[in-house]
């Protein structure tokens, strides 16, 4: 059975997007049954262009890719979802979103790249896709068949500390 994994963040435009993209990367690499999805609160309706240099230089297809609402994933028929994982950056004071009802949940904040100086955007975006994509290597990783729902938190909990 398919692990669905929602990454929201507030525009998805960008550290959502990364975590998508490196998430079902590292997945189908390693053969791994798990899907992520992305999507925001409010979203931008458009990704941001460094995002998507910034997968596409690590080898990350990202010709379906698209800024979404989380009303998606809420819409009768939707994947049911495992874990959602907030990706905003509350040291920043920016508004997390709250998705009710999944049995697993966890907050890995980054900063946004987006908020770069335009001279070292391009830097920030690598950056954040390289922070993000080591935390969800060791997700794509985790044996989630055998887990239960706690044994998953306390897994997740644990990638953020590293």
């Amino acid at each position: 059975m398919t692990t669905n994994v929602l990454i929201l963040c507030t525009h998805n435009s960008a550290r959502s997007v990364l975590s998508e993209g490196m998430l079902n990367h590292w997945a189908a690499r390693s053969g791994k049954d798990v899907h992520a999805y992305s999507a925001g609160s409010a979203p931008s309706g458009r990704i941001n262009p460094h995002a998507i240099e910034a997968l596409s230089a690590a080898g990350v297809d990202t010709a379906e890719f698209r800024s979404k609402s989380w009303d998606e994933f809420t819409q009768p028929g939707a994947p049911q979802m495992r874990v959602v994982i907030t990706v905003c950056d509350s040291a920043a004071a920016e508004q997390c979103p709250y998705w009710p009802g999944s049995p697993v949940k966890v907050h890995w904040g980054y900063p946004d790249p987006s908020n770069a100086p335009d001279a070292g955007k391009a830097q920030a975006f690598e950056l954040t896709r390289q922070a993000i994509g080591y935390r969800m290597l060791q997700l794509a990783q985790l044996p989630f068949d055998r887990m239960s729902d706690a044994e998953l938190q306390a897994a997740l909990v644990a990638i953020s500390r590293s």
